[in-house]
């Protein structure tokens, strides 16, 4: 059986989809099981904090880094060998059929679903194991994405679905299918609050110095440069 954790500030947008047909069934014969966990239950504040401004300006707001950390730390089970924590991102890997087969030998796939103008990058760099996207476009949010990569997978688990259903399925007579699209749209890694998060003694994840410098210029070249 694999488990899918989704960490999401709207957990009701998965009720319908998850409770219907193939999933559903996987679920009550205990194929698969899915959780659903509010980002905004991980906070400390009253008003439930999981998002704040980008350091050197910039539209919108940014989700914390903390409040993902505390989610991912309670939900990662310490005895799941094959665990992967994976965060939502037009930057990341384009999700495909043979992403979903290695998935799918997994015991747990924490989902991370991002909102607003995206996460803060910490997040990547320390917590995910990898970032995913499932195209060439942009959305509001990674609960649809997570909605896709759960049914994918979950396909793929013995006895979902008939195994000859499978084995007819075009995907499985395509190889090496390559698809060269070039994503101009692509933005900059972002940061909020805190400048300095200390997950535990000895560790320091900093914001980028040049963020906080506030010249603009330099500024502008760091985020040329580092544009996905």
């Amino acid at each position: 059986m694999i488990k899918f954790d989704i960490i999401t500030i709207f957990p009701e947008i998965f009720n319908s989809y998850f409770n219907e047909s193939i999933i559903k069934r996987a679920q009550k014969n205990k194929l698969i099981k899915i959780n659903i966990h509010n980002l905004r239950g991980f906070t400390t504040d009253k008003h439930k904090t999981v998002d704040d401004r980008p350091y050197s300006g910039g539209p919108g707001m940014i989700f914390k880094v903390e409040p993902i950390y505390k989610a991912v730390k309670k939900i990662r089970k310490a005895k799941a060998k094959k665990t992967k924590i994976i965060l939502f991102s037009a930057k990341g890997k384009k999700f495909d059929q043979k992403i979903a087969h290695r998935f799918s030998k997994l015991n747990q796939l924490i989902l991370i679903c991002g909102r607003y103008e995206g996460v803060d990058e910490r997040v990547a760099k320390y917590i995910a194991d990898e970032e995913i996207s499932i195209g060439d476009y942009v959305l509001t949010g990674g609960e649809l994405p997570a909605m896709i990569l759960v049914d994918s997978v979950s396909r793929l688990i013995p006895s979902v679905i008939k195994k000859q259903s499978l084995n007819e399925e075009s995907f499985a007579k395509i190889k090496n299918l390559k698809l060269k699209i070039k994503n101009s749209f692509l933005e900059y890694p972002q940061y909020t609050r805190p400048e300095i998060f200390s997950p535990k003694k000895g560790t320091n994840w900093k914001v980028p110095e040049i963020l906080l410098s506030g010249d603009h210029k330099k500024i502008e070249q760091w985020r040329k440069k580092h544009q996905s």
